[in-house]
């Protein structure tokens, strides 16, 4: 009779351990109805997410729109029949222009969003230089006097800008700029024959704190011996320099036209005497540029 109780009792167990069996439900299946419900639900349909199952446990990784569906995820992860645990290594994905980076959250632990370093705007482009180009005229008024009998040809001397010059709408060489220039040659008229000559040229000019040479057109200014009186540029080109006050053959001060020509401009007038070429202070020059002036980018 005990005999029989004993193996009563052992079909009982065996039953009841077949029927829990049956009734325990595979990975596959939890993955699949999980996948399937975060598929469904509007909240989490947009989660792009990886889920594995192994005896019961399951682990989530990938990334779902927003900190809510994050927590739905979890929520139909736990709740899903046969899941014994749960491993979320999900992350929250930036809105579009936030300008934030997704960052894995630990398992249980709520995702968080690090703004990213905002990057520095590129530095503006370095300023130009000016480039005054080679024909520009330059008028000039000088600081002394200049003459044929007391000048010295090699002597240098000093002048300031009479007039602005602008290259293309930009200012490049301000009014009062300091100026200086050399007496190229100088030969004083002898009473009787021979010719009074005076050649200056322009040598630099100060911008600012800067000193740039230059190299200008030579002015050219002739007394002959009979009287006779000619201005001329010489060094090249059709546009030259002129004297255009104060050449003192026909009186201190006096305005003296020249005409600049194909190489050379001339002043008329009859001397007598011994006449000498002089130029008073304050007198206006124009010089040309024979090669190009590059400048320093102003500030």
């Amino acid at each position: 009779m005990g005999r029989r109780k004993i193996l009563h009792l052992s079909l009982i167990v065996l039953v009841a351990l077949s029927v829990g069996c049956s009734k325990r439900r595979s990975d596959d299946q939890i993955i699949n109805d999980i996948e399937a419900k975060i598929a469904a639900d509007p909240e989490t349909k947009d989660s792009k997410l990886t889920v594995e199952a192994k005896n019961g446990r399951v682990a989530l990784q990938g990334t779902v729109p927003t900190l809510n569906a994050r927590t739905k995820v979890e929520e139909i992860a736990k709740e899903e029949p046969g899941v014994s645990d749960l491993d979320d290594e999900t992350s929250v994905e930036p809105s579009v222009g936030a300008g934030a980076q997704p960052v894995a959250a630990p398992p249980g632990a709520a995702a968080t969003i690090v703004p990213a370093e905002q990057s520095a705007p590129p530095p503006p482009p370095p300023p130009m230089p000016i480039v005054v180009p080679a024909g520009t005229v330059l008028t000039v008024r000088t600081s002394q006097a200049l003459s044929s009998k007391d000048s010295q040809t090699g002597q240098t001397f000093l002048a300031s800008l009479a007039q602005p010059v602008s290259v293309k709408g930009k200012a490049a060489l301000p009014v009062g700029s300091t100026v200086s220039g050399t007496v190229v040659n100088a030969k004083t008229k002898g009473k009787v024959k021979g010719e009074g000559q005076l050649d200056l040229a322009l040598t630099s000019v100060s911008v600012g704190n800067h000193t740039y040479q230059i190299q200008t057109v030579v002015l050219s200014s002739t007394v002959k011996g009979k009287g006779k009186r000619t201005a001329a540029t010489t060094g090249g080109g059709a546009a030259g320099g002129a004297l255009i006050g104060g050449i003192a053959g026909g009186g201190k001060g006096a305005a003296i036209g020249a005409a600049v020509g194909a190489g050379a401009g001339f002043i008329g007038g009859a001397l007598t005497g011994n006449k000498q070429i002089e130029i008073p202070a304050e007198s206006a020059l124009t010089f040309t540029l024979s090669q190009p002036l590059t400048l320093k980018p102003q500030s």
